[in-house]
C-alpha cells in the first residue's frame, strides 16, 4: 500500500499539506496526465493508476477517462505493458459484477448494477473499438492477448447483439478468435471457448463460420486432450460450444454429421464400472448430459426430416443407439442422466423403423430376461418414480409407436383372447393396470400410452373391441371399451376423466364399429350430455366438458346409424334438446382455447413443471384440430337447412326473432326496389337534360355568329336606319330587357335554393331554350328591318347606342347560359365545352361564379 501510496505521488505530485484530494479529483488528473504527458513512462504510470482504482472507483474512470485509454490503445499500441494496463482498466470499468471495494455511501448498488453495460455501449458507438480489441487478440504476449480476450467476452456478456454485428463485418474477425484455440497456454485457451460461447449464441451466420473454421476438429482434440467424459468443466466448455452450433443450425448439422463427427462422440459414452458410485462425479453428469443434448439436437423432431432420419442412420450405425440402450439397462445411472438418456433414445428411434425394430429387441439384463420396453412401462406406472421420469418413458413410448404399425400390432396383440395364457408380463398388461390403478397420473399415462397404439390405425381400432376384460367369478368378461366407458363415468379427478377422454376419442374417431358398441352402453350418451351442458366454470373441469362434447361430436360424426336409438340424427336432435347448439360450441372452444392445449401443440415431448400441468397430449390436440371443424359441420348442418326450409321447431322467443329477421329482410327488399326505380329515374332525366343542353349549345353558337355579323356591319357603318323603324327597335329592345330581367330574378333566386332539383334545372333549362330561340328569331328580324332602313347620319348615332345594348344584352344571355350550365355541372352531368366562346363573354360569367 505504501508502494502504490509513493507511486501516486510520484505521478500526481505532492498534494498539498492537510488536503486529502477525493477520488474524482485523482483520476481527473491521473486523465489530464495520460493526456498530456509527452513522455511515455509518464503516460505508462498514469494508466497504471488508473487500472488501480478502477474498480474502487469505477464510475469516474469511466466517465472521465474512456476517451484518454481509447487514445492510448491507439497511439502506444506497440508497448504491450501500457496496453494491458488499459485493457484491464477497460475489463474492470465494463464489468456486469458490482465490485466489493466499490460500494461506497454514495453510490447505491442499485445504481452499480447497469454500470458495465451503460460503459459498454459508450464504448461499441465507436464500432472501431472493438476492431481495436481484436487486433490485440493477434498479439502473443500474455499481458495483451489475455486480458484482451476477457475485455471481449465481457462485451459480448454485455450487449451481445451489437458486438456479433460488429464481428460479422470486421476483416477476419472470428479467425482470430478461433486462432486461440491453438494457444498453447491453457488459460488463454479457455477463455477463448467462453469467449466462442458467447458469440454463437442466437446467430446461425456466425455459427456457420465457426464451424467452418474447422471448430469440431479442434474442439475434439480439446475433448481428448482433457480427458474426455472424464474430464473438467474444459470439456464441459467444449461440448456447451458445440452445442451451440448445431442447435437450429441444419447446415451446421449436415456438416457434423457428414464430417463423421457423429462417430468422434462414441467415447464419451464409457461408463464406470457398476457399483462405483465416484465415477459419476457432478462434473462427469454434467459432460454426459451435454452430449445427450447434442444428441438430441441432431435427432429433434424439429429439424427437417431428412436431415433427423440422415442423423438417426448415423447413431446406429456408429454404436451410439447401442450405447444408449446399455446405458439404459445399466445400474448405479444417475435418475437426472436416465431421464435425459431415454429421451434421446426417443428420438432416435422416432419414426425410424430400423431404430424402432433394434429398440424393440433389447432385453433387459434380468431373470428372466425381459423386453426394455416393458422394463420401461413398469417405472412409468409405478407411482414411486420420479415424475420427469415417468415422463420421459411415456415419451419414450410414444415414439416406439409413431409411424411403427407392426409395434402398435404387437401392443394390441398382448391384449387379445389368444395371449392371454401368457405367463411373462406383457406392455398391454402393464397399459390395462395403469388403466385400473387409483394413481391418476397412472390412469393418464396409461390412457394415452394405449391410444398411441391407435393412431393413423384403423385396423387395431378394430382389434381391441375384441379385448375382454376376466370379471369376478360367475360374471360375463366386459369388453375393454366397456370398462374404460365404466372408469369414466365413476372417476373424479380431473387427470384420469382427460386421459381416458383423450383414449375414447382416439379410439372411436374414424371407427363407425367401436362408435356403435360405445352408444349401446346405456350410460355412455346421457353422461357425455350432462357434462358438455354443464354449467360449473373451473378451469380444468370446462376443459373436461369440452373433450365430452368433442366424443359426442365423434359420435354423431363417425354413426353408421346402425343403433336405432342412437342415430346421427337422433343424437343431433339431443345435442339441439338437452345441450343447444350455442354451449356445444362454446364448450367445444374452451379446448383450443386452454393454455395447456397451446403447450402441447407445439412439440411432441412433454414438458410439464410439475404433475397438474400434465392434461393434455400433443397428438390428441392433432386429433382435435383435424375433426373440430368437421363436427361442428356435422352438428349444426341439419339446423341451419331446417331453419332455412322453415321445418325446425322453434320456441316461442326464437319464433319471435325469426318473425323480427323475416320484417326486416322485406323492408330492405322493398327499399332496394324503391332505389332501382329512382336511379333509374335519375337516368332517363338525365338523358333528357344531356339532349336538351346540346340543342342549347347549338342555338348559342348560332347567336354568336349572328352576333359577330351583326357587329361588323354596324363597325363598318354599312347599316342605313330609317327614323320610323328607331321606335319599333326601341319597343324591342326594351322588351328583350323585361325578359333579361326577369331571367335575373330566377337564377337569384335559384342560387339562393341551395336544395335545387334536378327536375327544376331541366324545366328551366327548356324555358331558357325557348327564349334563346325567340330572341334568335327576334334579333334576325330586327336585322331584316334594318337593312330596309335609308341612310340617315342623324338617327346612325341613335342607331348605334342602341345596337350596342342589344350586343349587351346578348352578351348577358351567355352568360345566362353559361350560368346554367354550372349548375348543371354541379348536378353531376356531363355538358359539352364550348370553345369559341369570347373571353368577353366567359370573363363576367366566371366572376358570378365565383361570387356565388
Amino acid at each position: 500500500m505504501e508502494y502504490f501510496k509513493s507511486g501516486l505521488k510520484s505521478v500526481l505530485g505532492a498534494p498539498q499539506p492537510g488536503v486529502q484530494p477525493t477520488g474524482a479529483e485523482t483520476v481527473e488528473r491521473l486523465v489530464d496526465r495520460v493526456q498530456s504527458s509527452t513522455l511515455l513512462d509518464d503516460r505508462r504510470d498514469a494508466c497504471r493508476a488508473l487500472k488501480a482504482l478502477s474498480r474502487k472507483y469505477r464510475v469516474e474512470v469511466g466517465a472521465q477517462g474512456m476517451d484518454a485509454l481509447r487514445q492510448v490503445l491507439e497511439m502506444d499500441h506497440n508497448d504491450c505493458e501500457i496496453v494491458g494496463y488499459v485493457l484491464d482498466t477497460l475489463c474492470n470499468i465494463t464489468s456486469p459484477e458490482v465490485f466489493e471495494e466499490e460500494e461506497r455511501p454514495d453510490l447505491g448498488h442499485e445504481s452499480l448494477l447497469h454500470v458495465g453495460e451503460q460503459f459498454t455501449e459508450i464504448f461499441i458507438k465507436k464500432p472501431e473499438n472493438v476492431g481495436l480489441i481484436l487486433g490485440f487478440m493477434e498479439e502473443y504476449e500474455f499481458q495483451v492477448r489475455w486480458p484482451a480476450v476477457k475485455l471481449l467476452t465481457t462485451l459480448l456478456a454485455n450487449r451481445p447483439r451489437d458486438i456479433q454485428d460488429i464481428i460479422l463485418v470486421s476483416p477476419m474477425g472470428v479467425s482470430k478468435m478461433m486462432d486461440l484455440l491453438g494457444d498453447s497456454r491453457d488459460v488463454i485457451r479457455n477463455e477463448a471457448l467462453l469467449l466462442l460461447i458467447q458469440l454463437t449464441k442466437g446467430n446461425a451466420n456466425i455459427q456457420k463460420i465457426v464451424a467452418f473454421e474447422n471448430a469440431f476438429d479442434r474442439l475434439f482434440d480439446v475433448i481428448k486432450e482433457e480427458g474426455g467424459a472424464d474430464g473438467g468443466i474444459v470439456v464441459e466448455d467444449c461440448l456447451l460450444l458445440m452445442l451451440n452450433l448445431l442447435r437450429n443450425n441444419t447446415s451446421n448439422q449436415n456438416f457434423f454429421k457428414e464430417g463423421s463427427y457423429i462417430q468422434r462422440l462414441s467415447p464419451m459414452f464409457t461408463l464406470p464400472p457398476e457399483g462405483d458410485e465416484a465415477g459419476w462425479s457432478p462434473q462427469k453428469v454434467a459432460n454426459i448430459h451435454s452430449v445427450l443434448q447434442i444428441l438430441r439436437t441432431l435427432v429433434s423432431p424439429g429439424n427437417p426430416a431428412q436431415v433427423t432420419a440422415s442423423c438417426q442412420r448415423s447413431l446406429h450405425g456408429s454404436g451410439i443407439l447401442e450405447a444408449l440402450c446399455h446405458m439404459l439397462m445399466a445400474g448405479g445411472v444417475p435418475v437426472d442422466i436416465l431421464t435425459e438418456t431415454i429421451s434421446a433414445l426417443a428420438e432416435a428411434i422416432r419414426g425410424n423403423l430400423g431404430n424402432q425394430v433394434y429398440f424393440s429387441s433389447v432385453l433387459a439384463p434380468s431373470t428372466p430376461p425381459r423386453e426394455a420396453i416393458v422394463i420401461l412401462l413398469m417405472s412409468m406406472v409405478n407411482e414411486k418414480q420420479p415424475f420427469l421420469l415417468r415422463c420421459a418413458v411415456l415419451y419414450c413410448f410414444q415414439c416406439f409407436l409413431f409411424q411403427n404399425e407392426e409395434g402398435q400390432r404387437q401392443l394390441v396383440k398382448t391384449l387379445l383372447p389368444s395371449t392371454a395364457e401368457a405367463v411373462m408380463l406383457s406392455s398391454g398388461q402393464l397399459l390395462c393396470g395403469g388403466l385400473f390403478s387409483h394413481d391418476p397420473l397412472s390412469n393418464w399415462f396409461s390412457s394415452v400410452a394405449l391410444s398411441h397404439a391407435l393412431i393413423e390405425n384403423p385396423e387395431q381400432r378394430e382389434e381391441l373391441l375384441r379385448v375382454l376384460l376376466a370379471a369376478n367369478t360367475g360374471n360375463t368378461p366386459v369388453s375393454l371399451l366397456q370398462q374404460v366407458t365404466l372408469l369414466l363415468q365413476q372417476n373424479s379427478k380431473v387427470q384420469s376423466k382427460l386421459g381416458l377422454l383423450m383414449l375414447l376419442s382416439t379410439w372411436l374417431s374414424h371407427c363407425p364399429s367401436a362408435v356403435r358398441q360405445f352408444v349401446s352402453i346405456s350410460s355412455s350418451i346421457p353422461y357425455l350430455t350432462a357434462q358438455a351442458g354443464s354449467t360449473e366454470r373451473d378451469d380444468n373441469e370446462e376443459l373436461v366438458q369440452g373433450l365430452c362434447a368433442f366424443l359426442l361430436g365423434i359420435c354423431v360424426q363417425f354413426n353408421d346409424d346402425s343403433v336405432t336409438s342412437s342415430t346421427k340424427e337422433n343424437l343431433r336432435h339431443l345435442i339441439e334438446k338437452r345441450i343447444g347448439h350455442e354451449v356445444f360450441l362454446s364448450k367445444l372452444g374452451e379446448v383450443s382455447r386452454h393454455e395447456q392445449y397451446s403447450k402441447a401443440a407445439k412439440h411432441p415431448e412433454l414438458r410439464p413443471h410439475t404433475p397438474s400441468e400434465l392434461l393434455l397430449d400433443h397428438e390428441f390436440c392433432k386429433l382435435f384440430k383435424a375433426l373440430e371443424g368437421m363436427i361442428i359441420k356435422t352438428v349444426t348442418a341439419k339446423a341451419v337447412a331446417d331453419l332455412m326450409n322453415g321445418d325446425m321447431e322453434l320456441t316461442p322467443t326464437e319464433s319471435a326473432m325469426v318473425m323480427q329477421y323475416k320484417d326486416l329482410i322485406r323492408e330492405q327488399d322493398k327499399r332496394l326496389n324503391d332505389l332501382k326505380l329512382t336511379v333509374d329515374s335519375l337516368r332517363h332525366e338525365i338523358n333528357m337534360l344531356t339532349a336538351q343542353n346540346e340543342e342549347l349549345n347549338n342555338s348559342l353558337g348560332q347567336l354568336r355568329d349572328q352576333n359577330m355579323v351583326l357587329r361588323a356591319q354596324v363597325s363598318s357603318g354599312g347599316i342605313t336606319i330609317e327614323g320610323d323603324g328607331t321606335a319599333d327597335l326601341r319597343a324591342e329592345l326594351d322588351n328583350k330587357d323585361a325578359i333579361i330581367k326577369r331571367l335575373n330574378e330566377e337564377l337569384t333566386e335559384a342560387r339562393l335554393n341551395n336544395s335545387f332539383q334536378k327536375t327544376s334545372v331541366i324545366d328551366n333549362s327548356s324555358q331558357q331554350s325557348e327564349e334563346v330561340e325567340r330572341l334568335r328569331q327576334e334579333v334576325t328580324e330586327a336585322q331584316k328591318r334594318i337593312e330596309t332602313l335609308t341612310e340617315d347620319s342623324v338617327e346612325l348615332a341613335r342607331l348605334k347606342r342602341d345596337q350596342e345594348d342589344l350586343l349587351e344584352l346578348l352578351a348577358d344571355q351567355d352568360a345566362k347560359l353559361g350560368d346554367f350550365k354550372l349548375r348543371l355541372r354541379a348536378l353531376g352531368e356531363k355538358v359539352d365545352e364550348d370553345e369559341d366562346l369570347d373571353d368577353e363573354v366567359d370573363t363576367p360569367n366566371e366572376d358570378r361564379i365565383s361570387q356565388s
